[in-house]
């Protein structure tokens, strides 16, 4: 058991100055002045007022390694578990990306269950940029049915000139037998779409909830901040389904991205529900810039810390609140996604605890009721 004392937190919503006792890699209660039970050992933690929140959670990492758009040289290696921890991330979606021919989804899943058992939280979206969607299986309803890891189908490309060119009528029937598969293996079920540089590309989003019984909300369209007019259409997009925008691309492509914390701010001023909005990483992927004749000109590789960088530019450039800002990393894909246990301080819950300084600088985290990072140094890989 660890008892944390005087916490400053924010669940995500802010809750004041409380008390939090966990054990068994959960939270066992939160409140004022918990006491262990007689008879029982815990270590005493004092917080001293640091702000404590929920760990993190990245909803699209490329867990097992992506790329390869400019050869084999540029394939790029699997996440270590400390690059989680360095961006105060405790959960984990991994994801292929481009790369479905020589890349697996088992692979995928084996990396998911090694973080696992290094003592992280992680999940798995089944498929790649391609149709046919690559499986475990054979069928994506299938993966998501009897794998406990499969929460979804994903990054599925559109728009984009390395994507299979999915028709209306091919991701229509992706995302029903995706959400028949989540209803029978109580996942969300949801499509992880990669939203590329073409103009208009929601338009086939548009087109499959015109044509069928599938809503916005069997959709979350990643990478919406890329460039300004995909951007512009997310501002209207974001008001019937969800968006994902992507943290690790800003430093890279600051003329073409729209920063992530200055893209929260803006969703929400045009009226985006706080609860459609989520932020992911990218991370381990590929960052690549291609010419007109989509010539590959350079690549780059993001990490899971952008995350809690752009976290804390919400709140101390944007000056937005630090509990709405903290759902696009907690609550909101927690819930989006039906990860339990994951997302919120309550009893119950799992016990992923990030402590942030007055700048939001992570100072420690625990990962399943675990000290993984104690003073900044990393002691959990």
């Amino acid at each position: 058991m660890i008892l944390l004392k005087n916490c400053e937190l924010y669940s995500p919503e802010y809750s004041g100055r409380k008390d939090v006792l966990t054990g068994g890699g959960k939270i066992l209660a939160v409140g004022e002045s918990i006491q262990p039970a007689a008879g029982t050992e815990a270590e005493i933690f004092d917080a001293g007022g640091m702000k404590v929140v929920p760990g993190l959670i990245d909803n699209h990492v490329h867990i097992a390694g992506a790329g390869g758009e400019g050869g084999p040289g540029t394939r790029t290696t699997e996440m270590e578990i400390r690059m989680m921890y360095e961006g105060g991330v405790t959960t984990v979606i991994g994801c292929l990306g481009t790369d479905g021919f020589t890349r697996t989804v088992e692979s995928v899943l084996m990396k998911a269950r090694s973080l696992r058992h290094q003592g992280a939280s992680a999940w798995i979206w089944t498929g790649a940029y391609q149709v046919p969607v690559p499986t475990i299986t054979g069928e994506v309803g299938k993966d998501l049915a009897i794998i406990e890891e499969v929460i979804g189908v994903g990054e599925l490309a559109v728009a984009d000139h390395r994507s299979s060119c999915p028709t209306p009528a091919e991701l229509a029937r992706i995302a029903a037998h995706a959400r028949v598969g989540g209803m029978l293996g109580g996942k969300a079920g949801i499509v992880n779409l990669h939203m590329g540089d073409a103009p208009d590309p929601f338009a086939i989003i548009g087109e499959v909830v015109k044509g069928s019984q599938i809503g916005f909300k069997q959709f979350l369209p990643t990478h919406c901040n890329r460039n300004p007019y995909i951007f512009e259409d997310a501002l209207t997009y974001g008001k019937e389904g969800y968006v994902d925008i992507t943290t690790s691309a800003w430093p890279y492509f600051p003329d073409e991205e729209i920063k992530p914390s200055a893209a929260l701010k803006q969703l929400l001023a045009a009226g985006v529900p706080a609860g459609h909005i989520t932020f992911s990483s990218d991370a381990c992927g590929s960052l690549p810039v291609f010419d007109s004749e989509g010539l590959l000109l350079r690549i780059e590789k993001g990490l899971p810390s952008a995350n809690l960088r752009e976290l804390a530019d919400a709140v101390t450039i944007e000056k937005l609140p630090l509990e709405v800002a903290l759902k696009v990393l907690t609550s909101n894909v927690a819930t989006i996604l039906k990860l339990p246990g994951k997302g919120f301080i309550r009893p119950g819950m799992d016990a992923d605890l990030l402590f942030l300084d007055g700048e939001l600088k992570m100072v420690h985290l625990l990962s399943g009721g675990k000290w993984v990072v104690r003073d900044t140094l990393i002691t959990g890989a």
